[in-house]
Formats: C-alpha cells, sequence, structure tokens
C-alpha cells in the first residue's frame, strides 16, 4: 500500500504537515525554511517587551526621585530646592531649614519609600496567590492582626521600640493570615477568592474593633498612637528607618523570588502540581513574604489602606500577568502613591496635616467600590 503522503506527492500535491514541523516549512515561494530557533522568534516577539517594561522601570525610578524630592521641599514650611541639596551635603545645625529636613521630611520620606515598596510588594504577591483580585494586607486582615498584637504589646506589655514590638507585628500578621485561610478553607468549596474576601473583612473588623477597646481603656497608650493607628509617617525618625530596613530587605528578596512560582499557581493547583511545583511549600514561602513585610510596614507606619489594593491592578494593566513583571512595577509604584498621598496631606489642610493612611483611604476606595462592581472578581 502507498502511503498517503506519497500518494499525494505522486498526484503533485503538497503532503499534509504535521503541526510540530510548521517551524521548518517554507515561508514563501523562494522556498526558504522558516527557522525553528525560538531565540530568533523573541527577538521581535518578547525582546522588544522587555525592552519596553525594562525602561518602563527606569520611568518609574525617575518618578519615585521626583516623588522623594517632592516630599523634602513640600509642607507646612516650603523650603526651596537649593537649600534641600544644601542640606543634603553638609548639615548647618543652626540653620532651621537644614533641620526640619534631616529630622522630620528625609526620615518620613525615607520610611515612606519603605513602606511604600512593601505594601505593594504584599498586595501583588497576596493577590498572585489568592487568585484573587481583591486581596490585599488592608482587606484580608493582615494590617488588623499585626496592630492589634503591636497595640497589645505597646499597653499591656510594656513594648515600647520598634525591635520589640516589630516581632508581635509578624504574630499578629501571621495569625490573622491563618484565621482567615481557616474560615474560608471551612466547607466543601475550599478557600475560594470569594470566601477569603468575606473571611478577611470579618477577622479585619473583628481584631480593629478589638484594638479600638484596649486603646480605650488606656489613655496613655491611646494618646500616644492614635495618629499611628490611622496610619502615618509624620513624627517617624532615622530610628525607625534603620530598625526596620533589614527586615524590610528580608520581605522584599523573598516576595520578588516568587514570581516564577506565582505564575505556575496561576494556572490553577493541579496544572501546578502537574508541573512539578510544591504547591504548599510555595504558597507557604509567598506566605511569609507578605506577613515579613505587612509585619515590618505595619509597625513602621500603622495601618495603611488600600496601596496593596490598587498599586498590584496598576502594575499589570502596565504589564500584563507576568509576574516577573508585576512584582518590581508594584514595589516602584506604591511608594510614589504613598509619598504623593503624604505630600497632599501636608497641604490640603494647612497649618495641620491630615495623616497619610486617610488620605490612601480617600484615594482607593472608589477604586474599590469600582473594582467590585465589575462582573469579573471572582479570580484572577
Amino acid at each position: 500500500m502507498v502511503p498517503a503522503a506519497s500518494a499525494v506527492a505522486s498526484r503533485g500535491g503538497t503532503p499534509p504537515m504535521n503541526p510540530a514541523d510548521q517551524d521548518l516549512a517554507p515561508a514563501g515561494p523562494a522556498g526558504s525554511l522558516r527557522t525553528a530557533d525560538p531565540a530568533a522568534r523573541t527577538t521581535t516577539g518578547r525582546r522588544a517587551p522587555r525592552r519596553r517594561l525594562a525602561a518602563g522601570l527606569v520611568v518609574l525610578a525617575v518618578l519615585l526621585v521626583a516623588a522623594a524630592v517632592a516630599s523634602l521641599v513640600v509642607g507646612t514650611r516650603p523650603i526651596p530646592f537649593g537649600i534641600v541639596l544644601d542640606a543634603l551635603r553638609d548639615v548647618d545645625p543652626t540653620n532651621p531649614d537644614h533641620l526640619v529636613i534631616w529630622e522630620l521630611r528625609l526620615p518620613r520620606t525615607l520610611v515612606g519609600l519603605l513602606v511604600g515598596g512593601a505594601l505593594g510588594l504584599a498586595g501583588a504577591v497576596m493577590q498572585g496567590v489568592a487568585r484573587n483580585p481583591l486581596a490585599d494586607p488592608g482587606i484580608l486582615g493582615v494590617n488588623a492582626g499585626a496592630s492589634f498584637f503591636v497595640v497589645v504589646a505597646i499597653s499591656l506589655l510594656g513594648v515600647t521600640t520598634l525591635t520589640g514590638y516589630v516581632w508581635f507585628g509578624f504574630l499578629g500578621a501571621a495569625l490573622a493570615t491563618a484565621v482567615v485561610y481557616g474560615i474560608a478553607a471551612a466547607g466543601r468549596e475550599g478557600a475560594t477568592p470569594v470566601k477569603l474576601a468575606l473571611a478577611g473583612a470579618a477577622v479585619s473588623a473583628a481584631l480593629t474593633s478589638l484594638t479600638t477597646a484596649v486603646l480605650l481603656t488606656d489613655v496613655d497608650t491611646f494618646d500616644q498612637f492614635r495618629f499611628w493607628q490611622v496610619g502615618s509617617l509624620a513624627g517617624r525618625d532615622l530610628t525607625i528607618f534603620w530598625q526596620v530596613l533589614p527586615f524590610l530587605l528580608v520581605g522584599v528578596v523573598l516576595a520578588l523570588c516568587c514570581g516564577r512560582v506565582l505564575n505556575t499557581l496561576s494556572l490553577g493547583d493541579d496544572v501546578a502540581r502537574a508541573l512539578g511545583q510544591r504547591v504548599a511549600l510555595s504558597r507557604g514561602l509567598a506566605g511569609l513574604a507578605v506577613v515579613v513585610l505587612c509585619g515590618a510596614a505595619t509597625a513602621a507606619a500603622g495601618p495603611i489602606a488600600f496601596i496593596g489594593l490598587t498599586i498590584p491592578h496598576i502594575a499589570r494593566a502596565i504589564t500584563g500577568p507576568d509576574h516577573r513583571w508585576v512584582l518590581p512595577y508594584s514595589m516602584m509604584l506604591a511608594p510614589v502613591l504613598l509619598l504623593v498621598a503624604d505630600v497632599l496631606g501636608r497641604v490640603i489642610a494647612r497649618p495641620g496635616e491630615v495623616q497619610v493612611g486617610i488620605v490612601t483611604a480617600v484615594i482607593g476606595a472608589p477604586f474599590f467600590i469600582a473594582l467590585v462592581r465589575r462582573s469579573r472578581v471572582a479570580e484572577l
């Protein structure tokens, strides 16, 4: 029997093509072979977008520098940019503008950079792990858990230093995460995105109420931390920056290492296991990164909402779903938003100021409402 391909060829036709061999098919009348080299195909298909995304990171770095400069220049006491440069180069203890820069604005700017990057990364990791666009350290109760344990440590145990109560922030963030996941996982369907959001909202409300109860029964603690409770960069000094820096560096490294893991988990647990992914270990690594980032950020600046919710969506709108780009974009975009919100809080209520946690809530609440009203909010 003559094979089908030979029969077709004997009639002057073209044998049917195996889809796996299409890369070796003639490209045109000249009969030149189309290359099967993936690197050659990615020259126009992948490298150009990568260059564009890398250029976007450079643009974000410029915006971040601009936001930091605005944070140093703008305030109740306007200080020209030239004086800011002079103060950074060689501080004069007798110059009041130099003292304002070094003792007030520079510390809050540096803390804002760290806290913003931590919250943006934590939100992106949480949304990737939960496959839920509503996942956020504030909405899922992580910030509320860290806040409650920090306030308890300060009020009941007399802990007054950041290096002391930051561990309570980690513990509260971890326990709140475990409680939310445990509640959402109960039942036949498991921890679905909607159940996670509902459980997180309930746990967050309960912990916030307990935190308020502790503060109302301790007037001294309430007076000392009432601005911290709404989330603020005011009053932070360089000591807090140096104390929280090691924890946040560890959290940033862990989070950035989760890019490929989150890409695999986004395909679903079954597919991830089929591809050789250790799902439980991957979720544990991502959860550890979130706990470290949220615990340290909350201990440094208090609970700041909506940063972790809004920023990852903006990052995905620019980069697409690849978490290897979503994570660094979130880390760069979040401090820009946080510093801009802090600057707005200084100028809209002069000579006083509105705490940055309130400003970010005002900015993020409309975005959250619009996100909830979308038809596809169940999962990413």
